[in-house]
């Protein structure tokens, strides 16, 4: 067993401040192992088109891939360079899943101790990607869905002095239970970071006090607007692009799409 899991253990002989933590029985690893970004899909240019502007960082769902929100960046913002990640964990191709879905997580939705240790282990693998090749002087803005959308806002909780804004679209938030998974948190206020929180009102995979969680932790944290759509479930809309672009346009994010 590794110091990690071995230190400070509770009466129970579980440590509740590891970040690493107990068997997925889901997937394949344990709720917080080290993770690590290795598949990139960028946009032309290789991202590099227009410097001037952001760059979206594109983070996907559970069963997805790096394709995914990258079709989507046609609608949202087509004149800003992206790149999209996959996610490091592969989903065995096995009844409901394809060859090529992969996960951020070690379940579809974790929760408590099991989110705080896998949603740490993301962002840090997700930020140290950034660190490595993106340069510092160029702006970045996540957008996430689901999984991903949980990625964008636990981003600013690992680095938010990185990030020029802040998407997640049908997203949820790591409740904070675990020590040191969330060790920025204390820094974001100040900075007034935009956010765009955007999800459906008949959500049938993120429980509505987890979506009502998510949308007062950020009005607290961070400069937000959240839209809520009606009708929607665990997807996307049109009427939530068209907002979304009139958020970057406002925002001077992705100017002149409107």
């Amino acid at each position: 067993m590794s110091d990690a899991i071995e230190s400070k253990a509770n009466n129970n002989g579980h440590d509740e401040t590891a970040p690493i933590g107990r068997e997925s029985d889901v997937v394949p690893g344990r709720f917080g192992e080290p993770l690590q970004i290795t598949h990139v899909q960028y946009s032309r240019g290789g991202g590099s088109t227009a410097p001037k502007r952001p760059l979206f960082l594109c983070l996907h769902g559970w069963g997805s891939n790096e394709a995914d929100l990258a079709d989507m960046m046609r609608y949202v913002a087509p004149y800003n360079d992206f790149a999209s990640l996959r996610a490091p964990l592969t989903l065995q191709p096995a009844g409901r899943f394809a060859p090529g879905a992969y996960s951020w997580l070690h379940d579809c939705v974790d929760t408590g101790e099991d989110l705080d240790r896998d949603a740490f282990a993301a962002a840090k693998a997700i930020d140290d990607w950034v660190s490595a090749n993106i340069p510092d002087d160029r702006a970045v803005v996540p957008i996430g869905f689901s999984q991903g959308g949980l990625l964008a806002i636990h981003l600013l909780r690992v680095h938010p002095e990185r990030y020029r804004a802040s998407i997640s679209l049908s997203g949820f938030l790591a409740p904070g239970l675990v020590r040191g998974t969330a060790p920025a948190d204390d820094r974001i206020a100040p900075l007034n970071i935009p956010t765009f929180f955007g999800y459906g009102n008949s959500d049938t995979v993120i429980a509505k006090p987890e979506l009502f969680a998510m949308s007062a932790w950020l009005d607290e944290h961070t400069f937000l607007t959240a839209k809520s759509y009606r009708g929607l479930d665990h997807s996307v809309s049109l009427d939530e692009f068209s907002d979304l672009r009139g958020w970057l346009a406002v925002h001077d994010i992705a100017p002149g799409i409107l």
